[in-house]
């Protein structure tokens, strides 16, 4: 009988287990440890484990998370609804008393310490945050209107809030493409052009006066009201619109002349736009000519982007964060500061070649040229040990995982899960492709781990938490989780 019992039982819990998915983890975790170790290995240390070695703290963490895994994948999916929003008000919570009790680690106060053992909140809210925004988007005749937008929003925009209260800015960015599952479930396609008119001007703000972004906004919005009203045949229209933006921002340039004030460029263009868009927001209104509403917010999120790039970056922005922006982009250089990171990441990655120096033989690791090579810059430790090829193959056991997650969210019979699903690829993806091009210099440095490799234990429950937690709804695929 009780041999019956144990045989059901093990056969209920291995139903429906995506083994594959499993396997991917299980190459990832290890080929994450075997570098994390290289990263940390001292030739003149003859002990194999150190319990003070981030290697052996990684593998304790390891042991704890498949326990914890293997607890999950026991659990009830349906309880993930259900306590969705409570996970969601106690993460936010806990957000809040870091910031008053929490520990400052590179200029972030970003960590709970309990004795020993540290923990960083926002791995706990990026798990909430996606299961409560996909509760929302499972609820039963769900649409995406004003109201929903608003809720959405929101529940994204409280956890960035309190992250970048932090001073953690690139942990609070990974909340954002939680908007990106949206699109799968029917969000408007403007949302993401308009993420890109925001990314575009930043950079361009960043590059050039904000008075010349903001002249090509304009510009821009001149040309395609210009083309779109003649299809229309309303000529008398455009030349109107055009007049008035021209007539305001001379009149604008004339006070501030008059008035002895100094010819501030940006002004005139504000005002020439602003003079534009009320008159053609009037003849979109009396005449219902559609697209010129959509036409003026992509222009005035443009202005509005050019305005706060420059506040964001001088007044939010910690020194060190201003500074590897500016070495990212050439405007400055710091070979002895900011960009000495990056320096000795590429010349390890490059050191490897083509097969790499070999497991353990590598001279910037084991010199320590490379600061943070064990957190933000594992990935040149795969460059110069393993060289073109292990690099390949990372990538590419990367891209099968992600591809193998997306299959799985496709697969779902519930809305929560499939929504769940697209969360935790756009954040393993928006992780991935993000340290990657820090070390290679395509990004600026900003402390985002590389998922399974990076050391950190709370990084490294959270990721693994995130994933288990998804393939124990995948077990119940079938069912309507609501």
């Amino acid at each position: 009988m009780i041999n019956n019992y144990s045989s059901y039982n093990n056969s209920s819990y291995q139903n429906g287990v995506d083994w594959l998915t499993i396997l991917l983890y299980a190459i990832l975790v290890i080929f994450g440890w075997l570098n994390l170790y290289a990263a940390n290995f001292n030739p003149e240390v003859k002990v194999f484990f150190s319990v003070d070695a981030e290697y052996f703290k990684q593998l304790i963490w390891v042991i704890i998370t498949m326990a914890l895994a293997g607890v999950v994948m026991m659990a009830d999916s349906k309880m993930l609804v259900e306590f969705a929003p409570i996970l969601y008000v106690v993460s936010l919570l806990i957000l809040g008393v870091t910031l008053v009790i929490g520990k400052e680690v590179n200029g972030a106060k970003a960590w709970l310490g309990f004795g020993p053992v540290q923990f960083q909140p926002v791995e706990l809210a990026k798990i909430s945050t996606a299961l409560l925004v996909s509760r929302v988007m499972s609820r039963y005749g769900f649409r995406f209107s004003f109201n929903n937008y608003v809720k959405l929003f929101s529940l994204l925009l409280i956890p960035i809030a309190l992250v970048l209260l932090q001073n953690d800015t690139g942990s609070a960015l990974i909340f954002l493409v939680l908007i990106l599952p949206m699109f799968r479930e029917g969000l408007t396609g403007h949302i993401l052009c308009l993420g890109f008119v925001c990314i575009v001007g930043a950079i361009a703000t960043l590059l050039l006066d904000s008075w010349i972004v903001m002249a090509s906004c304009l510009t821009t919005a001149l040309l395609v009201v210009s083309v779109y009203l003649y299809h229309l045949a309303q000529n008398k229209v455009l030349i109107r619109a055009a007049i008035i933006t021209v007539v305001a921002s001379a009149a604008t340039a004339s006070a501030l002349y008059l008035l002895h004030k100094p010819i501030r460029y940006d002004i005139i263009i504000l005002v020439g736009a602003v003079g534009f868009s009320v008159y053609l927001l009037a003849v979109a209104i009396s005449k219902r000519i559609k697209y010129l509403t959509s036409i003026l917010m992509y222009l005035w999120m443009g202005l509005c982007i050019s305005f706060a790039t420059g506040y964001i970056f001088n007044n939010i922005l910690i020194e060190h964060q201003r500074t590897r922006i500016n070495v990212l982009f050439g405007i400055e250089e710091d070979p002895q500061g900011a960009g000495w990171n990056l320096k000795q990441s590429l010349i390890a990655i490059g050191s490897g070649g083509v097969t790499g120096k070999g497991f353990l033989e590598g001279t910037q690791t084991k010199l320590n040229f490379v600061p943070k090579q064990s957190t933000d810059f594992i990935f040149c430790t795969v460059g110069e040990e393993w060289g073109f090829i292990g690099c390949a193959f990372l990538i590419i056991l990367y891209i099968i995982f992600f591809i193998r997650l997306i299959h799985l969210a496709e697969k779902q019979h519930s809305v929560f899960s499939r929504v769940y699903g697209y969360c935790i690829v756009c954040i393993f993806f928006f992780h991935f492709a993000v340290n990657i091009c820090m070390t290679i210099g395509l990004m600026p440095v900003i402390g985002i781990p590389l998922p399974f490799f990076s050391y950190g234990g709370s990084s490294f429950l959270g990721f693994s938490l995130m994933l288990f937690l998804f393939l124990r709804l995948d077990k119940d695929r079938q069912e309507l989780i609501r």
